[in-house]
């Protein structure tokens, strides 16, 4: 009878012992929480900036909302977080927030190697340079001897290295915490050129005010797989940030978006397309959530090609092509995988 009593006691204690938030899923924690909370830049043109009116915008920033719409039915219901690069896959392990969309390179070893594990990519950018066109700088090779400014944290410090040791030619790396302050180094004239992807170089410029000063050299020196990241362990999380991404990818295809998005979920005989907006159960219960979930998506933030074209497409300052950000069928290499 003691014996009883004591497991019985000691029982009680077990089920009434608060669990701490990591043994919590991510997806627990954001639906306690009404919240998502994503890591970002901060000052990244396309990706994640406050505008002039102190609203996120950004391609990152549409992805962290597209979230909040799957998980929470809002897409407004986000907390962004600024970070480093330097910091940022150590305080993502550590949960300082549920998602990291900070323009990350996927690598093996950012994947293998941490704590941390890529959901998918939404972007493919490519390392490139600017320099003063009073330098008369035509070619990578005409700065060696010269000082680049770049991040710390980034895979840009080991591709400028590789780049230039493999032509024996020689430069010095100026390698700053934010990428505020190696913008301001490289304004203010402390290095020859600057280094990072081609589309934030883009914005970064013509956000100076003073693009007539500068060029983009030709050409890029690597290839830049970005996307968002998650905690390790937490497949369920996961999944849900890669098949919100394809479910944007999805719609772009079938020509899905806010404005028609109602209409033909009344008119619905597609099968296929009576899943992916939730008309048939299905997609939500494998993923955790509600059966509308694609629904909130895309008609509180749209397809991958609205999202693309107001943040660094046509309809955005950058004005940068698709090229290989296009859907699969128009040449690119964006392509959703089945929703079924």
């Amino acid at each position: 009878m003691r014996l009883t009593r004591g497991l019985l006691a000691a029982l009680a204690v077990l089920l009434f012992w608060p669990i701490p938030a990591s043994a919590q899923s991510t997806l627990d924690q954001v639906r306690k929480r009404g919240e998502l909370v994503c890591g970002v830049d901060g000052s990244a043109p396309g990706f994640s900036l406050l505008n002039a009116v102190k609203e996120w915008e950004g391609l990152d920033v549409e992805l962290c909302r597209a979230v909040a719409a799957a998980v929470l039915g809002d897409a407004q219901k986000v907390k962004f977080v600024t970070v480093t690069a330097n910091e940022r896959f150590d305080r993502l392990a550590a949960g300082d927030f549920d998602l990291l969309a900070r323009n990350s390179t996927v690598t093996l070893q950012r994947s293998a190697g941490r704590k941390v594990r890529f959901a998918v990519i939404n972007f493919i950018d490519g390392q490139a340079f600017v320099v003063p066109k009073k330098l008369k700088v035509e070619q990578l090779a005409n700065l060696s001897g010269t000082t680049i400014c770049l991040q710390k944290g980034t895979t840009h410090e080991f591709n400028l290295a590789s780049w230039f040791k493999a032509r024996r030619l020689t430069i010095t790396p100026a390698a700053y915490d934010t990428t505020e302050a190696m913008y301001n180094a490289f304004f203010a004239s402390r290095c020859s050129a600057v280094t990072a992807d081609a589309t934030t170089l883009a914005g970064a410029i013509i956000r100076s005010g003073r693009a007539i000063e500068f060029m983009m050299l030709p050409g890029v020196i690597s290839k830049e797989p970005l996307g968002p990241y998650v905690r390790e362990g937490d497949s369920q999380w996961l999944d849900i940030v890669r098949w919100t991404h394809d479910a944007m990818l999805e719609a772009e295809e079938r020509g899905i978006n806010p404005k028609n998005i109602d209409s033909l979920k009344r008119e619905l005989g597609d099968p296929y397309l009576r899943v992916l907006l939730g008309v048939d159960p299905g997609n939500g219960k494998a993923l955790g959530l509600s059966e509308n979930w694609a629904y909130n998506v895309i008609s509180q933030v749209g397809n991958y090609g609205d999202i693309y074209e107001r943040n660094v497409g046509m309809g955005s300052a950058l004005k940068f092509e698709r090229g290989v950000n296009a859907l699969w069928t128009k040449g690119g290499l964006m392509y959703p995988l089945p929703l079924r």
